[in-house]
Parts: C-alpha cells; structure tokens; sequence
C-alpha cells in the first residue's frame, strides 16, 4: 500500500559521573533521599522515559528546585562510573578506553536510579546515597570498538505489565537485552537467556559478526509502544566500498523479544519508493538508520522514526533519486510496521543533514483548531510542524529551488523543502554581518 505523501546532548566525564537527580539544597543532609522500592504520591516524581516521556517533552513540572533556591544548591554525591573499575580489572577494556563520553538521561523508577555507561554497563543506583545496587556487565567491549563514536550509549528503557518490570538495552554490539529491574539479572523467557542477536533475522547474510559490527550497532534508547520495542540503528559514516549495511527498524515482542516486523528505511523491490534509488542503488547504498531516540504515541499506537541519511553522506553519485525514506519523519502502525505517512527532508542527501533529535509529540491550536502535532528539528535550523495522524503540514512548505552540484556524477534533486512557520531558530548560510574580524582591515 502506498503511504500517504505530502505535496512537499552530551556531559563530558572522565572518571566521575555526577547525576543532577541528586543535587540537594544546601539544608538538605545527603542521606535525606528516597529509599529503593519507596511509593511516591505524584507520577510526576518519576522520569520513565530517556526523553521524560513518550512524546519527547524532556518536561517535569515539579516546583522544589526553583529559581529562589537554584543558587543554594549543592552536590550531594558524586557516582565513579563503574567502567572504571572494569578498565583496572581488565587489559583489554583499558586498552579500549569507554566511560569518556556519558550522554544518557538517568530514569528514575519506583525510587531507584537506572543508568548505562559508555561501555554499556547498566546500574541500579540509589538516588538518595548514591550507592551502586547491582550493575550489569553486556561485556559490548569484547566486540571491539564500537561503529561512528565508539562507546557511546544514548540511553536506557523502562517497560511493565503491572507484574513484570524490566529494563531493555539495545547495545552497540547489537543486541536487545532485557533485565529484571530489581536484581540486574536478564530475563530468562526474553530472546535467549535475556538477549537477542540483532544480527539474526536480518534480510543481510551476517557471516562474520565481529567484522559486521564494524559498521553496525544501536546506541539510543529502545522506544516501546504498545508492548513493541522498536529499535534502530547506527550504521557507520564514512564506509570504505560502495556496499554498506541498511539501518532497518524493527519491532520486537517485549516480553518474549520475538520479531514481529521490520520496516525498510530502504524499501525493497515492490515496495513504496524503491523506484527512488535509481539504477538497483537499493541493493548497495545501505545506512538510511535511526540512529537518533524515535518518539511514540501510546493512544494512536504510532512511534515516529527520524531516518538518518544513506551513504555516502557526502556523495550520492552511486545513488541518484530521491532517496526514500532517508533523511524523512516517517510514521509507522507499531503493532504492523506498516508506514502510515511520510515526509522527506531533504531530497537526494549529500549534506548529512539528516534530523538529529526526537520527533516531540505537541498539541497545540492554531486558527482556533486543535491539532495533535508533531514537531521535527534539523541541522539547518528549521522545525517542521505535521498533523501527527494525517501527516498534512500544519503551515504550508514550500520547495525552494537549490543550485546543481558540479561534480561529475553527482545529480543534486532541483528543490529541497523550506517551511514557512516557525521562522528558522538558526541562521541559514553566511553572512557578511555574522563574520568576526579578528585582523585589521
């Protein structure tokens, strides 16, 4: 079936990982947190999500901290990432590094925090005192360095039934791992002993997994919707040869990490828009991941993917066309995998400019009509505004002629779309006025 178209942050740590969960107030004792397993009276105590919620709000409304009291703050303990005492304890991981670069968001579940290293481990911590509960140990560092950045894990999920309560990791060594929240064992009746190989059930031949991994992995946070885990992927930047891995979405069975679906960010022949990669470039182009957090829609039982740009990211002679679905905001049913709507970027990449954050999910009215929303940023500074069931634009985006590119080969599509509201909230381009002088004239 075909899809509706339309006409058109990191912390930097090296040994220590402070949390900002367990600043107190300067007449607060340090040992005054919450206990692990404690109840509390408002929802809004709690942080279930990497991005605060379904929709990407990043939102608490919580008033203790304020700005009367913001400056009588002070740090009440300090966390040494547990990757530290893995480098001491093993050669290997030393020699690999890990743990320089902390870029998720803690949650904060029934009165514990949870969090994952650089190196992919995961810890329970009490939010309070700061003591680590348990940790696990993914061993990701045995694969290797990981694809693009290295040891970098974006973040964490939560899940429960009412009964069960897990934690679901999409490690950089590709695998899906779901763990008990209170001991940090895995899942005995999820994949196979708590994992699933993300390398299997994969339209590529994965014959050398090690050598696989050098260009593939997952380093953001798993999104569940409706009791699907939907992962993506982080597919290496700057391949060596022509033939590159595609970063296809799947949807698994949280509870029991079955494969239910897997939705071709480069669709197959027969599919919607593989006549856009022109010349069979579907078979080799590859990339074309979500590698950024995705965001969902629990009522609708939608999860919003923003698709990452093919490879090359900076040449696309090899690929002439549109490029379906690369560098789009697309809209895909969670319990099916079939794509509801779609909106593309940027036609025929060649800029990387593909969208780096979270859809969020907004409601909002304009001219007096509600709408159910939903707001994508890109690198160039712009937002793009959609109905987030219908797709329609909420303002209208025009196609703006670009000029050609003059390397040989290279076929740059003549628009690409420009929103007309919101204004930009960067500068596009350089200018005159912008530029520092920092010499005599």
């Amino acid at each position: 079936m075909m899809p509706r178209r339309q006409a058109m942050s990191s912390i930097r740590t090296v040994n220590w990982v402070s949390l900002v969960w367990v600043f107190s107030l300067a007449s607060c004792a340090p040992d005054t947190g919450p206990e692990p397993g404690m109840d509390f009276d408002a929802e809004d105590t709690e942080w279930l999500v990497n991005h605060g919620d379904d929709a990407a709000s990043r939102y608490a409304p919580l008033s203790q901290i304020n700005r009367d009291n913001v400056a009588e703050l002070e740090v009440a303990w300090y966390w040494e990432s547990i990757d530290e005492e893995l480098k001491e304890r093993n050669e290997e991981a030393g020699r690999m590094g890990g743990s320089f670069w902390y870029e998720p968001t803690p949650l904060l579940v029934d009165g514990t925090l949870y969090t994952i290293t650089g190196m992919g481990q995961i810890a329970a911590i009490h939010p309070g005192t700061g003591e680590t509960l348990w940790s696990y140990d993914p061993k990701t560092w045995e694969s290797g360095r990981p694809v693009n950045l290295g040891f970098i894990v974006r973040g964490i999920s939560y899940w429960t039934d009412g009964e069960r309560k897990r934690i679901l990791i999409g490690s950089n060594d590709a695998f899906l791992i779901s763990l008990d929240t209170e001991t940090g064992e895995p899942d005995p009746v999820f994949g196979e002993a708590g994992r699933v190989d993300l390398t299997r059930d994969f339209d590529v031949m994965v014959e050398d997994r090690r050598a696989f991994l050098r260009g593939y992995g997952v380093n953001s946070p798993v999104t569940i919707i409706r009791d699907v885990a939907v992962v993506g992927a982080s597919i290496r930047d700057t391949p060596t040869n022509r033939n590159v891995t595609p970063g296809w979405v799947r949807g698994y069975d949280v509870r029991t990490g079955e494969l239910l679906w897997t939705f071709h960010t480069i669709p197959l022949p027969g599919e919607f828009g593989n006549d856009t990669w022109e010349d069979d470039s579907w078979r080799t182009a590859g990339a074309t991941g979500v590698w950024p957090p995705m965001s969902g829609d629990e009522e609708l039982g939608y999860v919003y993917l923003p698709v990452g740009t093919p490879s090359h990211n900076w040449y696309g002679g090899h690929r002439l066309g549109e490029n379906l679905y690369a560098n789009s905001l697309v809209c895909v049913d969670v319990e099916t995998g079939e794509i509801v709507w779609y909106f593309q970027f940027v036609h025929h990449s060649v800029w990387d400019y593909d969208p780096p954050a979270a859809p969020n999910l907004i409601d909002i009215t304009v001219d007096g009509r509600e709408i159910k929303a939903v707001a994508q940023v890109t690198k160039q500074g712009f937002l793009f505004v959609f109905d987030r069931v219908t797709g329609e634009p909420v303002w209208p985006i025009g196609e703006q002629p670009v000029p050609p590119s003059d390397i040989e080969g290279e076929r740059i599509h003549p628009t690409q779309p420009i929103p007309t509201k919101p204004a930009p909230f960067e500068p596009n381009g350089a200018f005159e006025e912008n530029l520092i002088d920092f010499t005599p004239e």
